[in-house]
């Protein structure tokens, strides 16, 4: 008896905590919405003056991009800004054949009258971190773009974000990101599906209110002033993107969230690079935490408000281990429900917590509408597609789990570059991409028995009990093998 109790404890504090973090999602959506009902009053430079125009680097954390660094240069070099106030930094910590390629595309670029530079290092130490921070020692520009090797900025891309630096509290201006193959499969319909969410919901929730966000790692500029003062790049976590912005905004800079301005990027199209980008998230999520957790609840100019949703922030990576204590521990709950009749008003009360998902479903709801527009027939695609995250997002929890944890008790590990392929349309293949790792995870062997697990959770719900079945977690335990197996099967068979 002793050991169901166990199980109804850690079931029920699974449950709570997922259910604060909806009710804080709940509070960015209201932030949200009041926010898109505000004009923008934020004073800005003229950029149609040339005096005030700043100078600016553009930095190009690169690492073995054989597929991308081409378009990513061509691009990079059409971006409209005055010359003489504007330099490109490549970044190149690459070891094969890209380094070539890449030195005869700047080659080209600088006959164009571009000052490009080509930057290498001996060794990888800090990794992108180091890169950047590598960078900065000679990096000419007041301002620091910095945009990832799968990331098409317009144009007009510094025209657009530059001038919210008139401000002189301003520290970072960061964009929301576009999804150049959002409809390539279902693993990009719903990676583009939950960083929607991201770059809406909660980065305008958070913004808007005054609370801490994050520099996305690409896609933004920083005040080089800022970069330094907050201590500079560091690479003892996984995502220094997230450590260097909670640095900053605790050094009382601000950041500025545009989420008018959109900047294309690739998703990655394999489960693989899915898994190792998901992992480096995670990982990284949870290591800022513990980094930061104490630096948060010491600081006494920051407000009560702003303290819970930093330290919710931090922890969002860690509701995976959550989602996933509540699978596994669902099917004994169903057999100690129908077992226990004197439970009986436990399980009731716990039922209460179906509600978590009812928010989550409609607040992303309103990131959907912002994006496709309403009415029933979107409503119906939005349905489908909520329920399809949903199931694929649990299917993660194992292998987020892991790296959460990792995260949590201090293990390091490399930084592991997302692979890119360079992939736009269904007809662009991606199985000869040499970076695609060949080896599954060993933690596929566990999704797969944890999909027939599920399966048995569904037969269960036929059995329990003197009632004729109880299928109360039927839809739960289906979805969970959906996306279990969905995991599974991917990261078997889709391989090179």
């Amino acid at each position: 008896m002793v050991i169901k109790y166990i199980i109804i404890i850690i079931y029920s504090i699974a449950l709570l905590l997922i259910f604060m973090y909806a009710i804080a999602q709940l509070n960015l959506l209201f932030n949200y919405l009041k926010a898109r009902k505000l004009k923008d009053k934020a004073i800005t430079l003229n950029v149609n003056n040339p005096s005030e125009i700043p100078f600016i680097t553009i930095q190009l954390p690169v690492y073995n991009e054989l597929y991308v660094m081409k378009r990513l240069l061509k691009n990079i070099a059409k971006i409209k800004y005055p010359t003489e106030k504007l330099e490109i930094q490549v970044l190149d910590d690459s070891t094969d054949e890209s380094i070539a390629t890449t030195a005869k595309q700047i080659a080209i670029i600088k006959e164009k009258g571009i000052d490009i530079k080509h930057i290498q290092r001996t060794n990888r130490k800090g990794f992108k971190a180091g890169a950047l921070k590598e960078g900065l020692k000679t990096a000419k520009g007041e301002f620091i773009a910095i945009f990832d090797a799968d990331f098409l900025p317009k144009k007009d891309w510094l025209l657009q974000t530059v001038g919210y630096f008139k401000d002189p509290e301003i520290g970072v201006v960061q964009t929301r990101w576009g999804h150049i193959n959002r409809n390539y499969s279902t693993l990009t319909k719903i990676q583009a599906f939950a960083l929607d969410a991201h770059f809406t919901l909660e980065q305008v929730g958070r913004n808007s209110q005054g609370h801490f966000i994050n520099f996305n790692g690409t896609a933004g500029i920083w005040r080089k002033e800022c970069i330094y003062d907050a201590g500079n790049w560091e690479g003892d976590t996984l995502t220094e993107d997230l450590d260097l912005s909670y640095r900053a905004q605790l050094k009382n800079w601000k950041f500025k969230y545009l989420e008018h301005v959109e900047t294309p990027a690739e998703l990655p199209v394999i489960i693989s690079a899915a898994r190792s980008q998901q992992f480096r998230w995670n990982k990284g999520g949870a290591e800022n935490f513990q980094k930061m957790m104490k630096r948060i609840l010491k600081n006494k100019n920051i407000p009560l408000k702003t303290k819970i949703h930093s330290l919710l922030h931090l922890l969002n990576s860690s509701m995976f281990t959550c989602i996933f204590l509540v699978a596994v521990l669902s099917v004994p709950m169903l057999y100690i429900k129908n077992e226990h009749e004197h439970l009986k008003m436990y399980f009731f009360v716990m039922s209460f917590f179906v509600i978590s998902s009812l928010i989550f479903f409609i607040c992303y709801w309103f990131m959907y509408k912002n994006i496709y527009g309403g009415g029933i027939k979107n409503f119906i695609k939005y349905i489908g597609a909520f329920f399809t995250f949903f199931a694929i997002a649990m299917g993660f929890s194992l292998h987020n789990s892991i790296a959460v944890l990792e995260g949590h008790w201090g293990k390091k590990s490399e930084f592991i570059r997302t692979p890119k392929f360079n992939i736009k349309n269904l007809k662009d293949s991606w199985k000869s991409n040499k970076y695609i790792s060949k080896k599954p995870s060993v933690h596929v062997i566990l999704e797969g028995l944890l999909a027939v697990y599920f399966i048995f959770g569904m037969y269960s719900a036929f059995i329990v009990g003197n009632q004729g079945g109880d299928f109360g977690l039927f839809p739960f335990h289906l979805m969970l093998f959906i996306g279990f197996g969905y995991v599974f099967f991917k990261s078997i068979f889709s391989k090179a």
